[in-house]
């Protein structure tokens, strides 16, 4: 297989800078001013300060005093996304969207008859170029977990071939923290077990990494062995439709809550009619208010709970009173909510959640489940 994964440089930083000449060199962070307003991307010029994404826009305003705040425009983002996606597109279908700004591609039969993932890579790099001004990095190997660690090995602008031949030598030498899957806290984890490179972990037995790490075990077993079998999935079906809200002040207050509570329904019921979604299990994701630790580090503590209905889930009649119960019984006064987020979930067929949630108990309405959901962000407006 020839899989290239191309991952723009710099995205929103780079269209902003693109579009506004002044912009140019300068360091710059793409996100809404506010006290708790979020780095979603930095210029090159702010990461030497050490600013980057995800970061909090007061922190990074403290490592660069000079920096400069841009408030995101998405719509100009999908712009050049959908650009990208019509080059892409005239070398093959097997195209799988990461992001905006990334996406896998499947060149193993394309549509040019290019014999080298390498010279394919070359060429679409050079159409970013010359269609949007924009510069991007590109990975090409045999799998997804190599192409993907590829594009990130020489960025800007960069392209890495990692060559299958090659791949043992090249995991050997890699730092654990490069691997996909791999966190702070699983690192953490994996250095006290005297793992800190590929060939370290390669050491590891699959019952032990089972044992430590669950499911997630054979992952690394298998790609600290070059071996990551998953397809390029052009289609996908859509698991969930969330969305959350990050609160400017902490709120503790009963009316407060449930007004957050209230609004966040209205948003998730739009997110569920635009896409058309048919789930069952809402989860509700809060995250409280940080302690400080040795005077600089923040902990926010967050918790999920879930529950199934016997049927789908559309409405806000039917999504509010199952949201007001999740809330029941959450300590929000002696530590008060940053951030509170719903979702809707698993799409399958009834008889098969009706087994599922049969294993809850006979009154499974009242027990409280945890479930791994991503949540999306708040529309922009409401920020």
């Amino acid at each position: 297989m020839k899989i290239i994964h191309v991952d723009m440089d710099q995205f929103f930083a780079a269209v902003e800078q693109r579009d506004n000449p002044e912009l140019k060199g300068k360091p710059i962070a793409v996100g809404h001013d506010a006290e708790r307003g979020v780095v979603s991307t930095a210029s090159y010029e702010a990461r030497r300060y050490g600013v980057h994404s995800a970061q909090s826009i007061q922190v990074a305003k403290r490592l660069c005093p000079q920096l400069i705040i841009v408030e995101p425009h998405f719509q100009r983002y999908k712009e050049v996304s959908a650009q990208l996606h019509e080059i892409f597109h005239d070398y093959t279908d097997l195209i799988e969207p990461i992001s905006l700004d990334e996406a896998f591609l499947d060149v193993t039969e394309n549509k040019k008859g290019i014999a080298l993932g390498v010279d394919i890579a070359r060429e679409i790099k050079q159409r970013i170029y010359e269609t949007t001004g924009l510069t991007a990095s590109a990975g090409v190997s045999y799998c997804k977990f190599l192409a993907k660690i590829a594009s990130d090995w020489r960025k800007p602008n960069g392209l890495t071939v990692i060559h299958p031949d090659r791949a043992l030598d090249f995991i050997s030498q890699l730092k654990i923290e490069k691997i996909w899957g791999i966190g702070q806290k699983t690192a953490e984890k994996m250095h006290r077990m005297g793992v800190f490179t590929g060939s370290d972990l390669r050491r590891l037995s699959l019952i032990r990494l089972t044992q430590e790490f669950g499911k997630m075990g054979q992952t690394f077993y298998d790609f600290s062995r070059g071996i990551d079998k998953r397809p390029v999935i052009s289609e996908w079906e859509r698991k969930s439709v969330s969305c959350e809200h990050t609160f400017e002040t902490d709120i503790n207050d009963a009316d407060a809550v449930t007004t957050c509570i209230r609004h966040t329904v209205e948003e998730l019921v739009r997110r569920i009619a635009k896409n058309s979604f048919e789930g069952r299990t809402l989860t509700m994701k809060i995250k409280f208010a940080h302690t400080w630790q040795d005077n600089h580090s923040q902990d926010f503590h967050q918790i999920t709970r879930s529950m199934t209905a016997s049927h789908i889930l559309r409405t806000q009649d039917e999504i509010l009173p199952l949201a007001e119960q999740l809330m029941q019984g959450v300590d929000y006064q002696s530590r008060p909510i940053r951030l509170l987020g719903l979702g809707v979930s698993n799409p399958g067929n009834l008889s098969t959640n009706n087994e599922k949630a049969a294993g809850l108990g006979a009154n499974k309405q009242q027990q409280w489940v945890e479930l791994e959901l991503d949540f999306d962000p708040w529309p922009e407006e409401f920020i």
